[in-house]
């Protein structure tokens, strides 16, 4: 994998079962350091198919709850220990984090029992999952890499996007949500801004309350337009697109009418 930080797209799906677009996840990954961002199914085998060590994978932040983007945290808690993982996972999200990651470790907790105590060879560390509930700023420093939460508009319950900074360069990473001044004023100038988007053309042949849905929850390609035209960032690419039956060249052509910066419609495993 190139020098410097990078994201790679591990999943770039929806909740809908695409397969060739596994569940939301992307790795930001800055040396021998992975940090990722939502963990949607299939994260593990994803990050492994885009080369990453599985062993290195113990720290995540989640943009919010929906079950599209946390059905991987099991497979992310566990597999990795399973490989030889000796660290805790840590998992930085919003309110409503420490419950999930209470209820899930109640889960498997007969596994992680028969894991330590049966034959198996198992460290008794790597299993461990610390949750760490946020506010917006900044969340995380290490080693170079500043990570700050950026309040975005998903519905009634908090949800981020985040800002990655390390060696002059920085990525964004919308999560779900709306249109939002305070992704926009994060993402300025960015290297790379990676948002989620629907075709405004396909939206129309939707039912009038999936309609009123997504207006509401999420950004349409003309939104995103507007918020490139805004933010300026050196490259913005697409991901957890929805298309209802348009096509991606569709899509693209849908911004590229308002916004004159380079896009690219984004694909599970490729690296920014």
């Amino acid at each position: 994998m190139p020098p410097g930080l990078r994201v790679v797209l591990l999943g770039t799906g929806t909740p809908n079962a695409e397969p060739d677009r596994s569940g939301p996840a992307a790795a930001v990954v800055k040396e021998e350091r992975v940090y990722l961002v939502d963990c949607g199914p299939g994260v593990v085998r994803r990050a492994v198919a885009a080369g990453l060590d599985a062993t290195l994978l113990n720290t995540a932040l989640l943009t919010h709850l929906h079950s599209d983007h946390t059905a991987g945290l099991p497979d992310l808690a566990f597999t990795p220990w399973t490989l030889g993982r000796e660290a805790p996972l840590s998992v930085y999200g919003p309110r409503g984090l420490a419950a999930m990651t209470e209820g899930l470790l109640a889960a498997y907790a007969e596994d992680v029992r028969e894991r330590l105590e049966g034959p198996e060879p198992a460290n008794r560390t790597g299993h461990r999952v610390l949750a760490h509930e946020i506010e917006p700023g900044v969340v995380l420093r290490d080693g170079g890499v500043e990570i700050e939460a950026v309040p975005v508009n998903h519905g009634s319950w908090p949800a981020f996007g985040y800002k990655i900074s390390a060696g002059g360069r920085t990525v964004v990473l919308s999560g779900d949500t709306a249109p939002c001044p305070a992704l926009i004023e994060a993402a300025r100038g960015c290297d790379v801004l990676v948002h989620e988007v629907y075709s405004a053309a396909g939206l129309a042949g939707r039912p009038p309350e999936w309609r009123r849905y997504h207006a509401k929850m999420h950004t349409s390609s003309v939104e995103l337009a507007e918020i490139a035209r805004k933010a300026r960032p050196r490259l913005l690419v697409l991901c957890h697109q929805l298309l209802w039956g348009a096509t991606e060249e569709e899509l693209l052509a849908e911004i590229r009418a308002a916004y004159d910066g380079e896009v690219v419609s984004g694909r599970d495993l490729e690296v920014y």
